[in-house]
């Protein structure tokens, strides 16, 4: 391992790479704290001061404004990154799902690298729609006010402006950072999107540390409810969380390999044999989109119920409505039941919108290449897609099961969701699937310059079948 790192800083190519890369990283995190123009100096100084150990995951829009917070690194505060980089990623899925639903953009998406390129420009657009919208909405529903306790606006700075000037900031914020991500794209390694995401997410590993320090204790307090961490919650924290990366690994690397065989070719007066290989099919083919669709959606409830009970508390349906507000609120019964099924729900959905079968047949069957035993064609495709059901039927278990883990580990072992969210969820799959693809990248351009990778056998490998 330390003869490969090495290794990497021997390559002047890929040495630049990674240090650009650090760089651009490094840009974005100065930015994040970049406050917008016009920002009360008494709330930064305020803010900077709070300690950053909420143990509760909250309720309502300020629970979902934490949740994308989380997942996209941004803070949702009055800085100039606030937004992250989720608007990209929505307007991205969202072409994605239009290109297979629009026989236009369809069309557009088979045109190679000239539609590729216009598909990105639409993305564009739609990222800065999104951006305002999304900055609007956030800056109008604060406390802004500066009569309010925890306002943003200076009072020397008119409501409109600063709303003008806010809203303008944000999206700024959001636009520059995509181009810094295609920047990495083009100059770094890895994906930039994602090592945007995984650098805002990682950014909270300090802020576990310092809590766990500050808490721990070397007695065994049994999973008590106290405001001390025991030895024994500590090691099995840490058990689980190692556990829970390899079972990660594992499954992100998984694939159903299908042994495909190309017929039996005439060149000349001579006939070759066919070469034999394999179809390499994911497990995990959705990846983390299904959690944060889910989590999203069920976010919508947990608000609506809470505006209701809010409304109607003093009226005969009070009683009613707080209870739906309870069974929805984060960490319920009900609410990981419905949280489950979502997750199955949206990974088949995914899985149904990219994985093509009767594409994929049909170019087999141009190939020359088919599977043994099955008639080119339907019969193939109808396998290919029988297979896919399956080992989806087996992913969305496991994106389930990391999804529901750190409530779990909260409530069992009485530890807070600031130590816990770290043992599965969203933001565990991002830094685990961004640093996999990370570090096959490095291996490839090791291995290429004739160096050893990370591990033996030159690859990072996961369960195949």
């Amino acid at each position: 391992m330390i003869e490969s790192l090495i290794n990497i800083f021997k390559i002047p190519e890929l040495r630049k790479k990674i240090l650009f890369t650090l760089l651009i990283l490094l840009v974005y995190r100065v930015g994040t704290y970049m406050p917008i123009p016009g920002t009360e100096g008494a709330y930064i100084k305020n803010l900077i001061a709070r300690a950053e150990t909420e143990t509760g995951a909250g309720g309502g829009i300020q629970a979902y404004l934490k949740f994308i917070a989380k997942i996209t690194g941004g803070s949702f505060q009055p800085f100039l990154f606030a937004l992250g980089i989720m608007p990209y990623i929505s307007a991205s899925i969202i072409l994605q799902l239009l290109t297979h639903a629009v026989p236009s953009l369809e069309k557009l998406a088979k045109e190679g690298e000239t539609g590729r390129k216009k598909i990105n420009e639409y993305t564009r657009y739609i990222t800065l729609l999104l951006c305002l919208v999304q900055a609007g909405f956030i800056v109008n529903t604060s406390a802004w006010s500066p009569a309010t306790p925890g306002g943003w606006r200076s009072e020397n700075v008119s409501q409109v402006m600063y709303f003008l000037v806010a809203t303008t900031a944000m999206s700024a914020g959001t636009v520059f950072l995509m181009w810094l991500g295609e920047l990495v794209d083009e100059y770094g390694i890895g994906n930039g999107i994602s090592l945007i995401i995984m650098a805002g997410i990682v950014d909270r590993l300090p802020a576990v540390v310092g809590y766990v320090r500050e808490n721990a204790t070397f007695e065994f307090l049994s999973f008590q409810a106290s405001e001390k961490i025991g030895i024994e919650t500590v090691f099995l924290v840490l058990v689980m969380f190692v556990a829970v990366v390899v079972g990660v690994v594992l499954i992100t690397q998984g694939q159903r390999r299908i042994p495909i065989q190309q017929a039996k070719q005439t060149r000349g007066r001579r006939m070759t044999a066919g070469g034999r290989s394999y179809l390499p099919l994911r497990v995990n083919q959705a990846g983390v989109i299904p959690v944060i669709f889910a989590s999203s959606l069920l976010y919508l409830p947990m608000y609506l119920f809470g505006m209701i009970h809010q409304k109607l508390a003093s009226t005969w349906a009070g009683p009613l409505t707080q209870e739906l507000a309870e069974a929805f609120g984060y960490g319920n019964a009900m609410h990981q039941l419905i949280y489950v099924a979502l997750i199955f729900i949206f990974c088949y959905f995914w899985t149904a919108i990219t994985f093509q079968p009767k594409e994929m047949s049909n170019n087999l069957r141009d190939w020359g290449t088919f599977i043994p035993g099955m008639r080119p064609g339907r019969r193939t495709a109808e396998y290919l897609e029988r297979v896919m059901n399956r080992i989806t039927y087996v992913g969305s278990g496991f994106l389930a099961i990391i999804a529901i883990v750190p409530s779990t580990v909260s409530e069992v072992m009485r530890v807070p969701m600031l130590m816990a969210g770290f043992l599965g969820g969203t933001s565990l799959l991002i830094i685990v699937s961004v640093a996999l693809d990370v570090v096959q990248r490095v291996e490839s351009h090791l291995i290429m310059r004739h160096y050893e990778g990370f591990l033996a056998e030159g690859r990072v490998r996961g369960r195949r079948s």
